[in-house]
């Protein structure tokens, strides 16, 4: 008697253990539709081309709303204020991030992550690149957008960039140049292009009036040692390290290709990609462009190393991350599928298919690798990805048009920098009053 009851508890443990090894995380979603909206954007192209193995694997479709930028950001303004939205998921612009979370739009993605049905123990959030994490999917930490012991994750880094040095090998090899690691030689670099290779700029920069000469001042000031405000919110891009960013970019301005002072991102790198200038700094997106020869005048002729050392590394970080609006349809179905896309198989899928990963292991594998060469590289750089190379708070849209508006007069009409700065610190401190940031002061 004892035997068969033994027996019979044996058995009943045996089909606990075959039935949780059969378990499927997605079966009661098999047959569910997201719908998810995208930027028209190379990532983004690339991750379309793997939804249909998630939904071959999950069961679950997937219908993408894929929309230019502004407008997909016009959409989703009027969408997350509805009762009941139509997306699931959404791609949002770092920008977005303090928007969204302020007004409550986005939801945090902690218990999701407590969920042992939803979440694969073998996610390993850790090998996810950290300058990423935390400039795209934290807030509420130090700040208000950065980690910190009171934030909390709101989304996750996907389709994200950092900075990188993009430079000709032929260019470099036929004038004995090295590649330069410090930002004095890179200045020193590109003023000496000029003069070795007539009717060639040495470095193709944004500077055009607005956001483009704002993010291009920004990508030098981090390195030169410099930040938008201190610890208080008091603006301080006057200081030193301030003046230094500004007159690190008007030369690279001033001894860049033919009309460098009006370039936006498009035509800083529509500049490199036609051989008109020497070097490139900014974002990893651009590579695939590089290397397209329908594209590209420079396919197999372009190098690239680190975001030169100023007094400390610090490359940009920016892009688009994932979340979940709060007021989706199907939270648990598109958390599985954020789950899936930035998984280590995920990632590695996208950056196969030409898209920007957001782990370091899949910068170093050699599957990517062998494909693009590159990938090493840029895992290389992201170590030293700087989350709060600008502040993500939501009057930064002011105080960056205001800066970006001054340092246009900077690079095209020679108004003193120091005098420009100070300016701009005037009518910031006017702007983060307005906006209650000096209550407990």
């Amino acid at each position: 008697m004892k035997l068969v009851k033994t027996l019979t508890v044996a058995a009943g443990s045996l089909a606990m253990i075959a039935g949780a090894a059969l378990a499927d995380p997605y079966a009661d979603f098999r047959g569910s539709t997201l719908i998810v909206n995208f930027p028209a954007h190379p990532h983004y192209d690339a991750v379309r081309q793997i939804l249909p193995e998630f939904t071959k694997e999950t069961g679950i479709e997937v219908e993408v709303d894929q929309l230019p930028y502004l407008k997909m950001r016009e959409r989703q303004t009027l969408e997350l204020a509805q009762d009941e939205g139509e997306y699931d998921l959404i791609a949002y612009v770092v920008f977005s991030k303090a928007d969204y979370v302020y007004a409550d739009q986005l939801e945090n993605l902690a218990k999701y992550v407590m969920n042992p049905r939803l979440t694969d123990p073998a996610y390993d959030a850790d090998d996810l690149i950290d300058g990423y994490v935390y400039n795209i999917g934290f807030a509420g930490g130090n700040k208000g957008y950065l980690e910190g012991k009171t934030g909390s994750l709101f989304g996750i880094p996907y389709g994200s960039e950092t900075s990188i040095l993009g430079y000709r090998k032929d260019i470099f090899e036929k004038h004995g140049l090295s590649v330069p690691q410090t930002y004095d030689e890179m200045l020193d670099i590109a003023c000496k292009i000029p003069e070795l290779e007539p009717g060639m700029g040495g470095l193709s920069s944004r500077a055009a009036s607005g956001h483009h000469a704002s993010h291009a001042f920004l990508l030098h000031l981090a390195p030169l040692g410099g930040r938008v405000f201190d610890d208080n919110w008091n603006p301080i891009v006057n200081n030193p390290a301030g003046v230094k960013a500004a007159q690190a970019l008007k030369t690279i301005v001033d001894c860049g290709p033919e009309g460098a002072k009006n370039f936006g991102f498009g035509e800083a790198l529509g500049a490199f990609l036609n051989g008109d200038t020497a070097m490139f700094l900014d974002t990893t997106v651009v590579a695939g462009q590089i290397d397209n020869p329908k594209k590209s005048k420079v396919v197999g002729k372009v190098g690239w190393d680190l975001h030169p050392m100023g007094t400390r590394r610090g490359s940009q970080t920016g892009g688009f991350g994932i979340g979940i609006p709060a007021n989706a349809e199907n939270k648990e179905a598109a958390y599985l599928l954020m789950q899936w896309l930035t998984s280590k198989k995920g990632d590695k899928l996208v950056a196969l298919a030409g898209g920007n990963p957001s782990r370091f292991s899949t910068h170093a594998d050699a599957d990517v690798n062998a494909k693009f060469p590159h990938m090493a590289k840029f895992g290389e750089a992201l170590q030293h990805a700087d989350p709060d190379w600008r502040p993500i708070i939501p009057v930064w849209g002011k105080v960056n048009a205001d800066l970006g508006t001054t340092l246009s007069k900077v690079l095209t009409e020679d108004l003193d920098i120091q005098t420009a700065l100070d300016g701009v610190v005037e009518r910031t401190k006017k702007v983060m009053t307005e906006a209650g940031y000096y209550t407990w002061q």
